[in-house]
């Protein structure tokens, strides 16, 4: 992207632009909009070392030595963003998966710059799987493919696209790196790297199974959401890892179970891991999405909802709601029912506390009533 092509000051603003329903009191203040539990592993999660554990052994995750090629397929590239750009711009899946852990790893190894530049309208797809609307996903009977790897597969599609959606973020907000901070784009670059190594372990596993990724066909729905916004910030930040990636916090313990109960033991205990692993991801969008909503001095539970609405997004349990307590996701965010009980205990308190007012009044006008009757003189 040329110099010329960078938003002035006043359209960077008009890109963290939403209709929340801010704080406009004396009493706010930015502590006030903070009040978001971050998940106590992240720091770890940051500061941890390069995971090259993208094979899944006999016992778990294991090294795999990173593929050569014959010419540097990042080119000229020597930026984050420009890093990150070719991955999206990378058809083959396997091939994605690879270019995103060495694009991550280049960048840290090498301390580039994080940099600019735009990314491809759609990320790049291979010809298989065809991509279809949800309605026209084969139920397991139908699909060719065994229960397990059916739903192995429908796995894979969803890391395969967390590695776009992740790369995505950091490519199309490089040029607000002033406004968000390098943290933003660090902590997404690093989840695109987790993600391609999920993407590998189910690639491994499926093949494993005697299929590969793109036997059966897929939903483009994820990418949408994603599309839907491409223009603001703080409405990626709540429809991808507060919406999207959360939903893999509910599904992940009831995928583990069926798999148990179909006797996949190997695959169920892959399934466990990336369901741990991405509450980290879903931290990372909470924190970011706090820190978005401070500088716009905006409460976030009512922004949430408010961009949810406005992008048409739709909230489905049953929630986990241990997992997304521990990632930080507070309740009352997603979770109508517990907005209506907490309205419920404050509705209750206030009775209660206005019936002790009550009594305490009638107790009050009692006693004066019956010393104003001993001190009247008789008539």
């Amino acid at each position: 992207m040329l110099v010329s092509q960078i938003p002035s000051s006043s359209s960077r603003c008009s890109l963290l632009h939403f209709k929340p329903r801010c704080f406009f009191s004396s009493s706010s203040s930015s502590s006030s909009v903070l009040k978001v539990s971050p998940w106590h592993g992240l720091h770890a999660w940051r500061e941890s070392p390069l995971n090259e554990n993208r094979k899944w052994g006999p016992n778990g995750p294991e090294p795999e030595p990173e593929p050569k090629f014959r010419d540097s397929p990042f080119g000229q590239a020597s930026s984050l963003a420009e890093l990150g750009s070719v991955v999206l711009s990378t058809s083959d899946p396997l091939a994605k998966s690879h270019l995103s852990h060495m694009a991550y790893s280049i960048w840290r190894r090498h301390n580039l710059p994080l940099g600019l530049a735009e990314p491809p309208p759609r990320p790049a797809r291979p010809e298989k799987p065809e991509l279809v609307s949800p309605k026209e996903i084969p139920a397991p009977k139908n699909s060719g493919l065994p229960l397990n790897a059916y739903m192995l597969h429908n796995l894979a599609h969803v890391e395969l696209n967390a590695i776009d959606l992740a790369w995505d973020t950091v490519v199309r907000f490089s040029p607000y790196s002033d406004i968000l901070g390098e943290g933003f784009f660090a902590d997404f670059a690093h989840v695109a790297d987790d993600e391609s190594r999920h993407f590998s372990w189910c690639s491994q596993r499926l093949a494993e199974l005697g299929f590969k990724y793109g036997d059966m066909a897929a939903h483009n729905l994820l990418w949408r959401e994603c599309e839907k916004s491409s223009d603001n910030v703080a409405a990626r930040l709540a429809v991808i890892p507060l919406v999207q990636e959360a939903r893999g916090l509910d599904a992940g313990p009831r995928l583990v179970q069926k798999l148990v109960g179909f006797g996949d033991n190997r695959t169920s205990k892959i399934v466990a891991r990336i369901a741990d692993e991405e509450v980290a991801h879903v931290a990372v969008g909470v924190y970011w999405f706090a820190s978005v909503c401070q500088k716009m001095d905006c409460a976030p539970d009512s922004t949430f909802k408010d961009l949810l609405k406005e992008y048409n997004v739709e909230l489905k349990g049953p929630f986990n709601y241990k997992a997304r307590e521990e990632a930080g996701i507070p309740r009352h965010w997603y979770d109508a029912s517990s907005t209506s009980n907490q309205d419920q205990k404050n509705e209750d308190g206030n009775k209660n506390q206005l019936s002790a007012v009550y009594e305490r009044l009638t107790s009050i006008i009692a006693m004066e009533s019956e010393n104003s009757s001993l001190t009247r003189p008789p008539e």
